[in-house]
């Protein structure tokens, strides 16, 4: 039974994952810390938070499935390397480096920060690129990079959609925003299946996944509706910040 402050800290957290989420990304580097700092084993966080924050993933997918529109090829060929991904991810989570998990943790922290710094620059290098017309809808190319990409989201996530993004500014002479939609199906894809095989681990604490999903969807809401109101590029350097500290501290307990 959660007490008073842990369903605070837990549900803020995952308000606060929700808001940097629908605004500038990065809202792992939120959630994943909280649950850490309450005490929550490394795997049974990451585990517990991924499925708590992937119903989101969901209503990014939605906002933009106009822009899907002539991209079913891309879907057929992509969706399944994602899910692919995410199960192999989430797999060498919980059998292969369970062990290991705590050590990395740090640097994944990191990682994912320096991922969301370079998340701007990854989108003027795909909207300033030289691009062929016609190269699209019914071009195809290798899935793996997108399988690589998705099996890092598996395993852990934060950065995700910036890796995805950059796999899919490489290979696909398109729009940012056609580019966009695409790589909300592919994260929506990878964090379902890891959330999938995440539920049958055993390891999901359900009573702080059932407060910080409801938390991320408002947060996700809030996104939303504030938009307009506040600065991304302020919020992920909030986001950035956060998730340095944390990943300095945890480094230095190691």
């Amino acid at each position: 039974m959660l007490t008073g402050t842990e369903i605070a800290i837990a549900g803020l957290a995952a308000v606060a994952a929700g808001l940097a989420n629908a605004l500038a990304g990065g809202g792992t580097l939120i959630s994943f810390p909280a649950l850490i700092a309450l005490g929550i084993p490394p795997v049974a966080a990451n585990v517990t938070n991924t499925v708590a924050l992937s119903p989101g993933y969901l209503g990014g997918a939605l906002a933009q499935r106009g822009d899907l529109n002539g991209q079913a090829t891309r879907l057929i060929l992509l969706v399944p390397a994602a899910i692919m991904g995410g199960l192999i991810g989430a797999v060498i989570l919980l059998f292969v480096s369970a062990a290991i998990f705590p050590v990395l943790v740090p640097f994944l922290i990191l990682f994912g920060c320096g991922l969301l710094l370079a998340q701007e620059r990854v989108r003027n290098w795909i909207r300033n690129r030289p691009e062929s017309p016609g190269s699209y809808p019914g071009d195809r190319h290798s899935p793996l990079p997108v399988t690589l990409a998705s099996i890092y989201g598996g395993y852990f996530g934060a950065g995700l959609s910036v890796i995805v993004l950059a796999v899919l500014g490489i290979f696909y002479d398109d729009s940012l925003t056609r580019l966009n939609a695409l790589k909300q199906c592919i994260s929506l894809a990878t964090n379902t299946a890891a959330a999938v095989v995440f539920v049958f681990s055993g390891s999901v604490i359900w009573s702080y996944a059932a407060v910080m999903a409801m938390g991320a969807l408002a947060g996700g809401a809030i996104g939303g509706k504030i938009a307009g109101t506040i600065d991304p590029a302020m919020l992920k350097w909030v986001v950035v910040g956060m998730g340095t500290v944390v990943g300095i501290v945890m480094l230095l307990r190691i």
